[in-house]
């Protein structure tokens, strides 16, 4: 008997949905998976311990030209500090780049690409797969640190509409940053590297540079989404103030979805086009 010679190849939608399917448990059960806790319950442990000492009063919490620090003020300081400057490049860094890099150095890209389905599917479903990931844990983590820190000095309700543009702003950094380092992960070698000495090495020093070099980083349109959380009394903040010009909301929105989309974009054809060596 002859094969069929018109064999339904699957969209690519449902190539993408089977690759996500796949991936997603086996990213929530990687060893990434320990970063992942380590940075999403670590500030969570922070705000407890700040919320603790508030209550005995027995800590002096941080003061500002001698008056208390309240727990919006505490609550924005640990999003700009903690989530938009560190965690979220972190994990765009260090899983946007493993989503191609770590099939080829576990030699299983082979037998994801001899299945009949578009190469590129492969990516996009380890793409979702990582934005579920992290968005279902960062967020959350999130929420409890503004259930911790709220009431400090002040009523929960007070800093709402800070915590719902907080949220929106993490979603849209992991958007952006995975897609970025998915596209460097499938483009070149050594991309761990490469991906920490763009987030902790050439956006910092970009920012603070006049010019345009700096509407080439990722962090230039997220930072501008949260300028309430910036710490107002730092050098940092002093120095961006002095030298940088802000894009506004719906521009900095807009650049993030052109970054992300164009950014995976370039990655799938990436993945489509190249031919990956296998090490012995």
């Amino acid at each position: 008997m002859t094969a069929p010679a018109n064999v339904t190849k699957p969209t690519l939608l449902a190539s993408t949905m089977r690759i996500f399917d796949l991936s997603l448990g086996q990213m929530l059960w990687s060893r990434r998976s320990m970063l992942l806790a380590f940075l999403v319950g670590a500030p969570v442990l922070l705000a407890a311990a700040l919320r603790i000492a508030s209550s005995a009063d027995r800590l002096g919490l941080p003061r500002i030209h001698g008056a208390r620090v309240g727990g919006a003020a505490l609550f924005g300081m640990m999003m700009w500090l903690l989530y938009i400057r560190f965690i979220v490049p972190v994990l765009g860094v260090f899983y946007g780049t493993s989503l191609i890099a770590d099939e080829v150095d576990d030699k299983t890209l082979t037998y994801l690409f001899t299945r009949p389905i578009p190469r590129a599917a492969v990516l996009f479903g380890k793409y979702f797969a990582y934005l579920a990931c992290t968005v279902l844990l960062v967020l959350p983590s999130v929420v409890l640190i503004y259930l911790l820190l709220g009431p400090i000095g002040g009523t929960l309700g007070e800093a709402f509409p800070t915590l719902v543009s907080d949220l929106g702003v993490l979603a849209l950094g992991l958007t952006a940053y995975g897609a970025v380092f998915a596209f460097v992960g499938a483009r070149l070698k050594r991309p761990v590297v490469i991906g920490l000495v763009f987030a902790f090495g050439w956006e910092p020093a970009v920012l603070l540079i006049p010019g345009y070099l700096k509407r080439l980083t990722v962090a230039y349109y997220v930072q501008a989404l949260v300028p309430h959380a910036m710490p107002q009394n730092s050098v940092v903040s002093q120095l961006m103030q002095a030298l940088a010009d802000a894009p506004s909301l719906p521009a900095s929105v807009v650049a993030l979805a052109v970054i992300s989309v164009v950014a995976l974009w370039l990655a799938g054809r990436t993945v489509e086009r190249r031919e990956y060596v296998l090490e012995q």
